[in-house]
């Protein structure tokens, strides 16, 4: 699949979402749905994620962290914004980002849903290994082989 080019930076999700759309839709990255999955997708929010887990801190204190520009940067933070994963607070002149990690309830539990079954999975082969393993040592081995 060739992917095409647009005006403005796109990241895959996006795509994805704008090519499973009718014919004739428009592009409109201010109303594309933001969503935690988008939002961990990207090392570096990830990493913002981590630092203000603990304590937050101000837009200048993230920015200098990070070896990339500060619009940047505010991208990443308007995204874990629109996603829900972070707020902005003004204190005076500085604005504070604060981590709301709820959201990431809805990752956990779609992990949960896979781990669920993989371990299912996983039980049924160990299972079905121990049962082939203890056919093979009752099986008493023919001492006498037809040679072909």
């Amino acid at each position: 699949m060739i992917l095409p080019k647009f005006s403005k930076n796109i990241c895959v999700t996006d795509w994805l979402h704008l090519y499973l759309k009718p014919i004739g839709y428009r592009y409109d990255q201010q109303k594309m749905r933001r969503d935690v999955f988008q939002a961990i997708a990207d090392p570096t929010r990830r990493q913002i994620i981590n630092m203000i887990a603990n304590k937050s801190l101000n837009l200048n204190s993230v920015a200098d962290s990070f070896d990339i520009s500060r619009p940047a940067i505010s991208k990443h933070i308007k995204i874990l914004t629109q996603c829900g994963l972070i707020t902005i607070k003004q204190q005076g002149r500085e604005r504070y980002c604060e981590a709301k990690l709820q959201k990431l309830n809805e990752v956990s539990e779609w992990v949960e849903q896979y781990r669920t079954f993989w371990n299912n999975k996983l039980d049924a082969l160990e299972n079905f290994l121990a049962l082939d393993t203890d056919s093979e040592n009752n099986v008493k081995p023919n001492k006498n082989p037809k040679r072909i």
